[in-house]
């Protein structure tokens, strides 16, 4: 993320004084801005969360086997059966 973009928004949070001289040490270790080093990292983790849930690449071999394990009938498979109507460990 380049530290330069223009910034409407503001974030306001809450931290430890402890959490503040980490993040703190680790901006300065790394040469950014408090702020830079904080929403780099912030939108760095974002993105991991977000890239599983909506996000995937795949060369055209691996996307038309895709979308043909999408479109095929799904198969029953009796010991999947079994164990998922098996009580749940945690929940009893």
């Amino acid at each position: 993320m380049n530290g330069r973009t223009a910034r409407d928004d503001r974030l306001n949070l809450r931290a430890s004084r402890e959490q503040t001289e980490v993040i703190r040490l680790a901006a300065q270790i790394s040469e950014a801005t408090v702020t830079e080093f904080v929403l780099g990292s912030a939108v760095a983790a974002a993105e991991r969360v977000l890239v599983d849930r909506r996000w995937f690449e795949l060369d055209d071999a691996n996307w038309v086997a895709f979308h043909a394990a999408l479109d095929r009938p799904a198969v029953l498979k009796p010991r999947l059966s079994a164990l998922l109507s098996e009580p749940d460990p945690f929940t009893g």
